[in-house]
């Protein structure tokens, strides 16, 4: 699995005109998931986001995780994380997972996330056209790979 977690003021996704999710303060996360991914992956990957200090502790030092800010998330499924570009100029996502692998993950994720939170997280629509808005503070922008937990 690949993710690309972005601390956001503010973020929202709109899918056929409708807005299908909106946060404020947290993160906006993208997320690319591979054939060979599985629950160990997202278990690795929740831990890591939930316990992620990147927000500011009233020094402003960037000390303290979602969780003690109370911050919200929103999760974007994104096959094109999972790009192959060593050949030629047209990626291929011969990587990505197909929906029967996919699918469930992503929704094992979020779930995961959601306890984790105690409150719901946001989501786009898996395979939709998504048009997705956000104000990116800092910018803080993580990129973390399960392939590459050491």
């Amino acid at each position: 699995m690949r993710a690309v977690i972005q601390r956001v003021t503010h973020a929202s996704v709109t899918i056929e005109g409708q807005k299908k999710a909106e946060i404020g303060n947290g993160f906006l996360i993208l997320l690319g998931i591979e054939q060979s991914d599985n629950q160990e992956d997202t278990d690795w990957l929740t831990h890591k986001i939930v316990g992620l200090r990147v927000f500011d502790d009233e020094a402003g030092i960037m000390n303290r995780n979602i969780q003690e800010t109370g911050g919200d998330i929103i999760v974007v499924s994104q096959f094109t994380l999972m790009a192959s570009y060593k050949k030629g100029n047209r990626p291929s996502w011969i990587r990505a997972a197909g929906h029967e692998v996919a699918i469930p993950l992503y929704n094992t994720f979020v779930k995961q996330l959601s306890e984790a939170l105690g409150k719901p997280v946001g989501t786009g629509e898996f395979g939709a056209d998504m048009k997705v808005e956000l104000l990116n503070d800092g910018p803080v922008t993580i990129c973390m790979d399960t392939k590459n937990k050491e």
